[in-house]
């Protein structure tokens, strides 16, 4: 919802500044509107929504949402790390196409993967070669409040290279987070946000087939 816990408290406590029309909407689209709005304002009619019956008539497919972003190879990581804020250098890099199910909103970049930090031979695994789809978060956000730590992982453009790790802890006030490998062979690391360029939200992965 993009809502702060302490506004979705003080609303479910039934706090009228919060408890909107406005929320409830929202609060209705982060379950697919399975609640009948009419109920959820004003307490009349069903609760639920009844789901739609199967029709024998065709419907169209809508079509798809086809983004195309630029790539950052791993061959590529030295350059953008002096060129990302130069719109010049964005246009060379190569693009590639994902599909999306809603208008994307926001800067995205996909990044290949360098390294074998993020491997620890588990579903959650980052392997070398894999293509992250990523969403830019703000410098203002990461700078004066927390990250959103524990949903998901991150691709950091620091002067020193580009990373992916999870990050573990975000200290706001000493600016600074503490990154993690899942490969156990690299130790946690913290790292001042004076040297970080760009803060990336990990949102897809696309793997090339291996044997």
């Amino acid at each position: 919802m993009n809502v702060s816990k302490s506004n979705i408290s003080r609303a479910l406590n039934g706090d009228e500044k919060y408890l909107t029309e406005k929320f409830l909407i929202r609060f209705n689209n982060a379950f697919d509107n399975i609640f009948n709005i009419q109920w959820l304002l004003t307490g009349e009619g069903e609760m639920l929504n009844t789901p739609n019956q199967p029709s024998d008539e065709a419907s169209p497919i809508d079509e798809p949402i086809i983004l195309r972003v630029p790539l950052v190879s791993q061959y590529a990581q030295a350059g953008y790390l002096c060129g990302y804020a130069d719109a010049a250098y964005m246009a060379t890099l190569p693009t590639i196409p994902y599909i999306v199910d809603h208008e994307a909103q926001g800067h995205y970049v996909a990044f290949e993967v360098k390294g074998d930090s993020m491997n620890d031979g588990t579903e959650d695994a980052i392997l070398e070669g894999d293509r992250l789809l990523c969403r830019e978060i703000m410098p203002h956000l990461w700078a004066d409040s927390k990250l959103h730590i524990r949903k998901w992982d991150f691709v950091i453009v620091h002067t020193e290279g580009i990373l992916v790790k999870r990050i573990i802890d975000h200290d706001v006030e000493n600016h600074t987070i503490t990154i993690h490998s899942l490969n156990s062979m690299y130790q946690d690391k913290v790292i001042n946000l004076a040297d970080v360029k760009q803060i990336f939200n990990v949102i897809e992965l696309q793997r090339p087939r291996r044997r």
